[in-house]
């Protein structure tokens, strides 16, 4: 990341008691965003509410990317089968940061 302007797309959600096909398809999905003109990167974490957090150039590339045919297919399968709940957020990131320990092998 860089200490310039990007957009970050929130999501968290729940899943249903059905996620046959899930992990086959974030897999998937995460290799097809890296494909996607304005991809930046992505961050994802799970216990009881799983958060992922992908990174965009512009408003633009997001918008591509929701409208994928392949990310399109996952949206309808994970509101018919894999989440109970989800919530997306769209944010301009203005500015970041990071701490790294240098003796930390699990970051980089």
């Amino acid at each position: 990341m860089t200490n310039t302007d990007y957009y970050a797309v929130i999501f968290t959600s729940t899943y249903s008691e059905n996620t046959n096909g899930y992990a086959e398809m974030a897999i998937q999905m995460e290799v097809l965003a890296k494909r996607q003109d304005g991809f930046l990167g992505l961050e994802s974490a799970r216990n009881d509410i799983g958060i992922t957090v992908s990174y965009w150039e512009n408003l633009d590339a997001i918008k591509n990317w929701k409208h994928e045919t392949d990310h399109l297919f996952a949206q309808h399968k994970g509101r018919k089968d894999w989440y109970t709940w989800y919530k997306v957020r769209i944010c301009k990131v203005e500015h970041d940061y990071e701490f790294f320990k240098e003796n930390n092998s699990s970051l980089h």
